[in-house]
């Protein structure tokens, strides 16, 4: 395998929510009991991971979509339109659950970003959703500093880093354009903001 296909396997968007709460978790001021971080990570993981997966192997049996990689429009579309409303309800799922506010607004960002990215389409324009999860974890992490008045600025340098390196492999693999790659992830950047904004 390739090193920018590696790249794009290892940093696959259905990946970066399991590993960004884990790191969350890691440097959140808020003290969480380890059975609840367990279970937190254990919903996600199967809501984020697992799901996505089944839904595209379930897609590609019945010829709803081509390819497992999603590459056109017609691909992504009812994908997209699956997790906005899958990332909405873990969301709202969460909210209820104390101590767990903060990981709502993640996922009701999430959602309000794959609307964006879903709006685009008829537009003819495939936003990069790889950089839409970066931009959302580096937004998110950027809200958190106001919430708690608390520098995550290394954390936040580490995803722009990492955005820029996954930007290289999709820009070598060919799957996006140079303006995708960029509004993929400044939606991303933008959607925690205005969804702490909104809540």
């Amino acid at each position: 395998m390739k090193i920018p296909q590696f790249i794009s396997v290892i940093l696959h968007p259905i990946v970066i929510p399991t590993v960004g709460l884990m790191l969350y978790f890691l440097v959140s001021p808020i003290n969480f009991e380890t059975s609840q971080k367990l279970s937190v990570l254990s919903l996600v993981f199967v809501i984020t991971y697992l799901i996505p997966l089944l839904i595209l192997v379930l897609f590609k049996k019945f010829k709803l979509i081509d390819s497992y990689k999603t590459e056109t429009i017609h691909d992504r579309k009812l994908p997209v339109a699956i997790m906005i409303v899958v990332f909405y309800l873990l969301g709202n799922t969460l909210n209820y659950i104390p101590n767990l506010n903060e990981v709502a607004l993640l996922f009701y960002a999430t959602s309000l970003g794959l609307i964006l990215i879903y709006m685009l389409f008829y537009f003819q324009m495939k936003a990069s959703i790889h950089l839409l999860s970066f931009g959302i974890f580096t937004g998110f992490f950027m809200v958190l500093s106001t919430i708690h008045s608390q520098s995550y600025l290394m954390i936040i340098i580490l995803h722009i880093l990492l955005s820029g390196i996954v930007a290289s492999a999709r820009l070598h693999l060919n799957a996006h354009t140079p303006k995708e790659i960029y509004i993929g992830f400044f939606i991303g950047l933008l959607a925690p903001i205005f969804t702490n904004i909104l809540l």
